[in-house]
């Protein structure tokens, strides 16, 4: 009877042993985990500053887009009100006469 508890205390022992072992992980390994969370960490922000200044190139060269597009309707319409200042002069002329 002593034999089988003794049997028994030891399996229980080695179990326990095990189920402790296998949570617990070396430095090195908490190490290497840490360190590629930093690295990818450190790649996201990468990617996030290459997308800013890409949006921002974007956004730039959109405002001189509109910018010069503005500059052009103000002209066109500049010489379209000339077209009419010059076509309601010539009807006053016209009456006139």
């Amino acid at each position: 009877m002593k034999m089988r508890t003794i049997r028994i205390m030891g399996m229980m022992a080695a179990v326990a042993m095990v189920a402790a072992g296998c949570g617990k992980k070396s430095e090195s390994e908490q190490t290497g985990m840490e360190t590629e969370a930093a690295g990818a960490m450190e790649r996201a922000g990468a990617a996030m500053d290459t997308a800013a200044e890409k949006t921002s190139e974007a956004v730039k060269k959109g405002a001189t887009a509109t910018k010069d597009a503005a500059g052009v309707v103000v002209e066109k319409t500049g010489e379209a009100l000339e077209k009419a200042g010059s076509a309601v002069e010539g009807a006053g002329t016209d009456m006139q006469e």
